[in-house]
Parts: structure tokens; C-alpha cells; sequence
């Protein structure tokens, strides 16, 4: 069942199972505020189980680009197009965020973008990035990296 995430009154409705559920709930509601007043667009998640062509995609990115495996499960999923730019995002137990931003045009931005709750330490998979510390209203702390994507996805 798909939840619609809402930035006001933040939830931890799919995340429950996560020792940061408030915090990641808090980096989830981060995301669709900025999604609601970038784009106009409503953020929407499915259960990891019900997004499994998402959350494929998205490892199959890490694992051809950066031979990254994530440990933690992945709890929820969404993915969706706007201005001409494939969004896809996992949130996962440990309280970590993965998106991939894809332009479908030739010669686009493409990137992977990793968020960190509030309270959770640094995987291991991704101990050899850094993250850049960034306040939030909604998620506190949020501690983030990226790598540029160089293939085709």
C-alpha cells in the first residue's frame, strides 16, 4: 500500500523497524517538502517488498558504478519522473537514504545521492566517502554524500 508523505505532520508509518525510525521519518518528510515546493510534486513511498523494480534499479546502479552491496534492508521505495529527470529513492532500516537522480536526456546530470539520519553511524559499505553535515528542520542533522554516475542506467 502506498503512503503519501506528508511533511507537516511527520510519520513513521513503513519505518517502524529502524532504530532512527523519527529521525529517518524526519529525512523522508525532509525530501517531500522539497519535492512539494520544487515541483509540485506529492511524495510517494511503497513498501520495498511492492517497489522491487525500484530498489533493483538502484542497487544494480551501485553495484555497476561503485561496486557497493548495501547491508541494511531496504523498508520503502519510490520512484518517478519530473522535468525530465528519473527520481528513484530506498530508505533503509539502518536510517540511510540512497537516490539516484537520472536525466533522461543526453549529457544530464546523473548522480547518486547518500543521506545519513540523525543518530545512525556511517555504514561500512560507504566508509570511504565524506559527508557534509546540513541542519533540517524536519530530520535535524543530515549528513550527506554523492558520487557522479559515468554509465548508462
Amino acid at each position: 500500500m502506498s503512503y503519501v508523505v506528508d511533511f507537516t505532520e511527520v510519520s513513521t508509518v513503513g519505518l517502524e523497524s529502524s532504530p532512527v525510525a523519527d529521525a529517518l521519518a524526519g529525512l523522508r518528510a525532509n525530501e517531500a517538502r522539497y519535492f512539494k515546493n520544487k515541483y509540485d510534486h506529492v511524495f510517494t513511498t511503497l513498501p520495498a517488498a511492492a517497489a522491487r523494480e525500484t530498489v533493483d534499479w538502484v542497487h544494480g546502479v551501485l553495484a555497476s558504478e561503485r561496486d557497493l552491496v548495501i547491508a541494511s534492508p531496504a523498508l520503502e521505495a519510490t520512484e518517478f519522473e519530473v522535468d525530465g529527470v528519473r527520481w528513484a529513492y530506498v530508505f533503509y532500516e539502518s536510517g540511510l537514504s540512497v537516490n539516484v537522480l537520472y536525466t533522461l536526456e543526453d549529457g544530464g546530470k546523473r548522480a547518486v545521492g547518500f543521506k545519513l539520519s540523525d543518530g545512525m553511524d556511517v555504514p561500512d559499505e560507504l566508509s570511504a566517502f565524506k559527508f557534509a553535515r546540513q541542519k533540517s528542520k524536519l530530520a535535524g542533522t543530515i549528513r550527506g554524500s554523492y558520487f557522479v554516475i559515468k554509465g548508462e542506467h
